[in-house]
């Protein structure tokens, strides 16, 4: 049985009004469907805009879904609210882009990492709470002397470590990373990963990663799903997928990453040419910029389909 199982999830915004005369509906979450297991880590990439971000927060339930189903440890979260969504969300935490941003600066570091233990373990005298809460940052490579100190006494790594022991302090069994190192220095991001991993390890966790760096998620990941214009169009195990990719887009999207040697591009006139051209409203939304776009494309529904490799392509590579 799946930790998570996310089905047919939508979500749009609409922009405009009443003043500029014309209404705009985005699509941002296009009928995603995908599952995550006990203790793997499935990442999503795709551009900015492509709506991975949203999805982490439906999944979180910070954003309300027009429509689908998220199931969690097999129950229903997707109508959950008040008290029953609360005692629902310490089995899922997340951990956020900006780790200054997402921490109370006004709030000391014990009571930032102890806030969640306040709700989900209320039996917790306050010397119990800040003795748990000195051993889970000790796990995220911290000490006891941070404590009684300020988020902006930290630097970005520290602040990360520190986003990561709240996220760990109600005992989680799925962690939802929003791009959890792209706001840090390379080295850094190195040592927040291998923690990241460790944890995994030792407290048997899921992780939903959420990123655009696709050097990071190779070596993160068990399974990748790419996202584009708010779909899913390639899912699959993360090493088939970046060795042998099917959609164009996610073709696209590995000829565009940076490579330590010219060897390692594909042979000459292999590469897809890019176009840029928009999304397209009906049919395959990359058909616009796709060069193997044919008329079939214009009606195709853009599902995922296969097996354990899936696209939602009629003419794949």
């Amino acid at each position: 049985m799946s930790l998570l199982k996310v089905e047919s999830l939508s979500k749009s915004f609409t922009s405009g009004g009443m003043w500029s005369g014309k209404r705009k509906v985005t699509h941002a979450v296009n009928d995603v469907s995908f599952e995550v297991a006990k203790g793997e880590t499935l990442a999503i990439v795709g551009e900015s805009g492509s709506g991975k971000s949203t999805t982490a927060r439906l999944v979180m339930r910070l954003l309300e879904a027009d429509a689908g189903r998220i199931t969690l440890l097999g129950e229903d979260v997707s109508q959950l609210k008040g008290s029953a969504l609360r005692r629902k969300r310490r089995h899922m935490q997340m951990v956020f882009q900006d780790p200054f941003a997402s921490l109370n600066p006004r709030m000391k570091i014990a009571d930032s990492v102890g806030e969640g233990l306040r709700v989900h373990a209320p039996e917790l005298n306050s010397k119990q709470r800040r003795a748990k809460v000195a051993g889970i940052l000790e796990q995220c490579g911290m000490d006891d002397s941070v404590l009684d100190r300020y988020p902006h006494q930290f630097s970005g790594g520290q602040r990360q470590r520190i986003g990561i022991a709240r996220a760990l302090a109600v005992s989680p069994e799925l962690l939802v990373l929003d791009e959890p190192v792209s706001a840090l220095d390379v080295s850094v991001q190195a040592q927040i990963l291998n923690l990241l991993s460790d944890l995994q390890k030792e407290h048997e966790l899921a992780y939903l990663f959420i990123s655009h760096d696709l050097s990071v998620v190779r070596h993160v990941a068990d399974r990748v799903a790419v996202m584009f214009a708010g779909r899913i169009v390639e899912q699959g195990d993360v090493q088939d997928v970046y060795v042998r990719p099917k959609h164009p887009y996610t073709r696209e999207l590995l000829d565009a990453r940076p490579v330590g040697h010219p060897s390692q591009r594909h042979a000459a006139g292999d590469e897809i040419v890019r176009s840029d051209e928009g999304v397209a409203d009906a049919g395959c939304p990359f058909r616009l910029r796709c060069p193997f776009a044919r008329s079939d494309c214009e009606t195709f529904d853009a599902r995922l389909s296969g097996g354990e490799h899936r696209i939602a392509c009629l003419h794949p590579l």
